[in-house]
């Protein structure tokens, strides 16, 4: 032990300090969204402890030390001349306004859910075997459903779609849309509001997922041009798509190769692809030091290899693919004209035509 640096282990304990007290928060900063104890302070403004249970209706000696806990987490405000909490209005970006782009309850439900995963997840380390979507744990598709909502809300109809090369005019004369691997529909509705002349229709081999998008293609009113059907990408017999999506769950499939290669047959000659994937540099090194990178490479650990094992072939690309992999895959399936069309701090937009 006489090698040991000391001011390397303080840095690393008092790194560790840090990443052990927001696993922490997870539980307590989840049950802060699901009850309602952020949204109180944002609409109706600083409160003691006791107000704020007495607003929620909640047992003031838990919220007492919930208000406490995320004062230490820096998630609410505490002023200790007053005993009042309260949420600024940065942190009421991340814990209140459900549209904003940070917006990150479904950040937490994920954490939660992947900790669930973990004794079949560590198993599969032994065996190399796969774990299928959904099986995991309880309900860790509706978590990542949660997770990408917001990004999705504030940019598939701002920035990612008008991005490609002639595809808003088409969709707004009216055109004809697949969104494979649409999960519980989020990115389908939000393109359909934004799109009221085009069709579309939503893919996914999970039949959970597809089973609770059809129910909020209802709940959204425009069930009349959008619909859910549970199929593998492979197995998509439909035709003549003038776009087809896939937002962050290329990398997920077991064979990417083989499901690019039949999308290009469902598209028009002069269709689009758009890939929607995880940001990443071309260089397992450039995204060590990442933040962004760490969240996807751990949740890649969780939940993409295993899912994309528990599939056929099982190439596990990983959510750190990066664009130039994502291009060889997409160039070996016949797309002639690959290119990164647009960007954002977590995801990449790739616009792939045959």
């Amino acid at each position: 032990m006489n090698n040991i640096d000391s001011n390397k282990l303080n840095g690393l304990v008092g790194k560790m300090l840090g990443d052990l007290g927001g696993a922490f928060s997870v539980p307590t900063g989840s049950i802060g969204y699901k009850l309602g104890l952020f949204q109180s302070l944002h609409k109706h403004g600083a409160a003691t402890s006791d107000e704020l249970a007495g607003r929620t209706g909640l047992a003031k000696r838990y919220v007492k030390e919930w208000a406490f806990a995320q004062a230490s987490n820096g998630y609410i405000d505490f002023n200790a001349a007053t005993d009042q909490f309260s949420l600024s209005p940065e942190q009421a970006m991340v814990f209140a306004v459900k549209d904003s782009p940070v917006y990150l309850e479904g950040a937490f439900d994920l954490a939660a859910e992947m900790i669930k995963g973990q004794p079949k997840v560590e198993s599969a380390f032994r065996t190399g075997e796969g774990v299928a979507w959904g099986e995991s744990s309880g309900c860790l598709f509706c978590a990542v459903g949660a997770f990408f909502r917001p990004g999705y809300v504030n940019a598939i109809g701002q920035a990612w779609l008008p991005a490609l090369d002639g595809v808003a005019p088409k969709l707004e004369a009216g055109a004809k849309v697949a969104d494979i691997g649409c999960g519980v529909g989020f990115s389908t509705l939000l393109m359909a509001e934004a799109f009221p002349k085009s069709s579309f229709i939503g893919y996914d081999f999970h039949a959970p997922s597809i089973e609770q998008a059809n129910a909020h293609a209802k709940k959204h009113g425009i069930a009349d041009r959008v619909r859910f059907e549970t199929a593998p990408a492979k197995a998509i017999a439909e035709k003549n798509f003038d776009l087809i999506t896939t937002f962050d769950c290329l990398h997920d499939m077991g064979d990417p190769r083989g499901c690019a290669s039949h999308l290009r047959t469902l598209m028009k000659p002069d269709g689009t692809w758009m890939i929607v994937e995880p940001i990443a540099g071309d260089k397992a090194g450039d995204n060590v030091a990442n933040p962004v990178s760490r969240l996807y490479y751990n949740a890649s650990t969780m939940i993409c290899v295993p899912t994309s094992l528990a599939q056929e072939v099982g190439e596990a690309l990983g959510a750190q693919a990066g664009e130039a992999k994502l291009t060889e895959v997409l160039k070996g399936a016949g797309f002639t004209r690959v290119r990164r069309a647009t960007e954002g701090p977590f995801s990449m937009v790739l616009e792939a035509r045959p």
